[in-house]
């Protein structure tokens, strides 16, 4: 069994597993941290931006990096001016028409597909649940127009050289990304031409692969439709655990117990904001907002729109109402925002048992839909909707996209609010570096504050359940297997442990792994299922059990082909080939000795064919040593061993031959 990453970063995963003549490809994420080394895309003209100086490298003699490259004097950060281009998997070394299967996680992990679907050799099957397919298009498209709204006619391309890279990007920023593997976003055709080739599977629904293997997905417990996947031989069990959360929420619970007693767990997408808890980030944010709406300021809050963001609208239309503010309105603008909030209401089978028990009593699974329809949250498409300048009423809140601030309508509301000190922009998302994110709009002087609030599993969480599920062999980034600076000192001042700042496990082998680092992994198990032909099936005969086994003899030819095995008739045919090749062979074996040597009735044999002095002793448990004096022969039996070894001072093959049909008259044949 042979692994490979083709990602460096582990909340983008993109895994290649080989098993028994299989290629399965787990999840295949877009990284979206490179688009924020590009200039935003302002919805109308940015004096701001239009007004940053070029930068002509650190000889200043590169004039067409000078077109190519804004510099930000006030932050000291360079940003490349074109269309934003995303990090894809390293798929350029891998013949993807070997890929046999691809297994989407989430639909946060989809957004790669098309271009392997589209841009390669890939003819294999795909497979994700419903709401990973419905949502992962909403996210595909929502990228795209929003891209597409303001095209850059220009297309940069003199930065993409490694003397420059570093001349401008951070060497974290560097080793993370592959140039040939930066691509500007798909087209809508390409979106819609992907999600036709996958196949919606439903959690525990089982699906063969060619016979050999089987998978089903269950709850992860993340986001809607996200789910771990495992996969099943008859003697083997691996699973796939992406992102995974163990807290309460509106998502139907993680299916920890599906997970236990694997050959190897593939671990991965753990939470970026390891140190705080997401109900105290929670409550952070709410107070925030509430601070600023009673000092008459306006609340952004660039987000996806979907996931976190339904959590984000029950606590905080509860949190206003609780302190007088309930009638501030609260917009949510995105291209997708009408179809995100529709399909969260008619997913029924994959929000949580408190979510579906509402709709028994009538009501709408999410609090948020009763909100919606009181006009409490409003959505539009765009804020050129002629509805939305309607609505407009300050203060007001205001969740859009997208959270890297490169594009969407959040770069207009920062362009728009960014002058006045008494607005806030809540930054919710923590796939995105503060500093890095904000740096392209600097200065500016309404507040920012960092709420990161990640719901997925912790290094604490992952542990705890890591020791329930008990896993062989954990497959992990060799980032989970290290402390960085920061946490070594607070492992040295006690306010941390292990545990709580990577993946520790006693029980378990650990094997970790780098981008493109092919490694072999270990199975326990080396059986593989036999199919009987039906005549051979006819003639078996049970035999009396031994040992609570159950056994019989059968005579066929072992036939072998891809990765199934049967035993078929032997045919005169090939019989009579045999024979050829094996003249001194007997088909079939007159019979097979089985069980434990009588040793009491061996003496006895050996007494009535003339040995005498005979003596037996037990040299422990199972072990025997018979000593035949006047012969000068012992004989070693090990009955839990299955050996029987002799020592014969004046070798005789007679006598041997004779002791071996003595020896045989003692055990049970078939």
């Amino acid at each position: 069994m042979s692994f490979i990453s083709l990602s460096g970063n582990p909340n983008y995963p993109c895994q290649i597993l080989s098993f028994k003549g299989i290629t399965l490809m787990f999840d295949c994420a877009l990284n979206p941290l490179p688009i924020l080394s590009f200039l935003p895309l302002p919805l109308v003209h940015s004096s701001h931006f239009s007004s940053l100086s070029g930068w002509s490298g650190l000889n200043g003699n590169s004039s067409s990096l000078e077109n190519e490259i804004k510099f930000n004097d006030s932050c000291g950060f360079k940003f490349v001016d074109s269309s934003p281009e995303f990090s894809i998997p390293e798929i350029k070394g891998i013949e993807m028409s070997k890929i046999d299967v691809i297994l989407i996680s989430n639909y946060r992990s989809i957004l790669a597909l098309p271009y392997i679907t589209q841009r390669t050799n890939f003819n294999g099957t795909i497979y994700a649940t419903q709401p990973t397919i419905i949502l992962g298009e909403l996210f595909m498209e929502e990228l795209n127009s929003s891209i597409a709204k303001n095209p850059k006619i220009k297309k940069a391309t003199h930065w993409k050289n490694s003397t420059v890279l570093t001349q401008i990007f951070s060497p974290e920023f560097v080793e993370s990304i592959n140039l040939g593997e930066l691509q500007t976003i798909y087209t809508m055709d390409e979106i819609h031409d992907t999600i036709l080739k996958i196949k919606s599977v439903s959690f525990n629904e089982k699906i063969n692969m060619f016979g050999i293997l089987t998978a089903h997905a269950v709850s992860s417990g993340y986001c809607l439709g996200s789910c771990n996947w495992i996969i099943k031989t008859p003697h083997e069990k691996i699973v796939y655990i992406s992102s995974s959360s163990t807290l309460v929420s509106h998502i139907r619970a993680i299916d920890s117990a599906a997970l236990k007693n694997a050959d190897i767990a593939i671990l991965g997408s753990l939470s970026l904001s390891q140190t705080a808890k997401p109900n105290a980030r929670m409550s952070e944010f709410c107070d925030h907002v509430e601070r600023t709406l009673k000092i008459g300021g306006n609340v952004l809050i660039p987000c996806y729109s979907s996931g976190e963001i339904y959590n984000l609208f029950e606590c905080l239309t509860a949190h206003l109402e609780s302190c007088g503010l309930g009638g501030v309105p609260i917009f949510f603008i995105s291209p997708i925002a009408e179809r995100s909030l529709m399909y969260s209401n008619i997913m029924n089978g994959w929000i949580s048992e408190s979510k579906q028990n509402r709709i028994f009593t009538a009501e709408e699974p999410f609090f948020h839909s009763q909100h919606i329809k009181n006009g409490r949250i409003k959505f539009f498409d765009s804020i050129s909707n002629l509805n939305f300048q309607k609505e407009i009423r300050l203060p007001m809140v205001v969740f859009v996209n997208h959270p890297s601030l490169r594009f969407g309508e959040v770069v207009h509301f920062i362009e728009l609010w960014g002058s006045q000190p008494n607005n806030i922009m809540i930054l919710t998302e923590p796939e995105f570096p503060f500093f890095e994110t904000l740096a392209p709009f600097q200065p500016k002087s309404m507040k920012v504050v960092f709420c990161p609030i990640d719901t997925r599993m912790s290094f604490y969480q992952a542990n705890a359940i890591l020791n329930e599920i008990k896993p062989a062999n954990i497959v992990l980034p060799y980032q989970y297997t290290m402390c960085n600076e920061f946490e070594m000192k607070n492992l040295a001042a006690k306010t941390q442990t292990y545990s709580e700042m990577m993946i520790e496990n006693e029980n378990s082998k650990l094997f970790s792994y780098r981008k493109n680092e092919s490694i072999d992994l270990p199975l326990p198990f080396q059986k593989e299922r036999l199919t009987i032909h039906s005549e051979i099936v006819k003639e078996i005969r049970q035999n009396p059990s031994y040992d609570k086994l159950k056994l019989t003899k059968v005579s066929g030819i072992l036939e072998a082909k891809n990765n199934r095995f049967e035993l078929a008739v032997i045919t005169k045919q090939i019989e009579n080939k045999i024979r050829n090749d094996s003249p001194t062979l007997t088909l079939p074996m007159p019979r097979y000795l089985i069980g434990d040597v009588d040793v009491n009735k061996l003496v006895e044999i050996l007494n009535s064919k003339g040995f005498e002095n005979i003596h037996l002793n037990r040299d422990r448990f199972d072990k025997f040593l018979i000593d035949i004096e006047s012969s000068s022969i012992s004989i070693e039996i090990d009955n839990t061993s299955k050996t029987i070894d002799y020592i014969i001072e004046d070798f005789n093959e007679e006598i041997v031959s004779k002791i071996k049909e003595m020896i045989a008259q003692c055990l049970n044949s078939l």
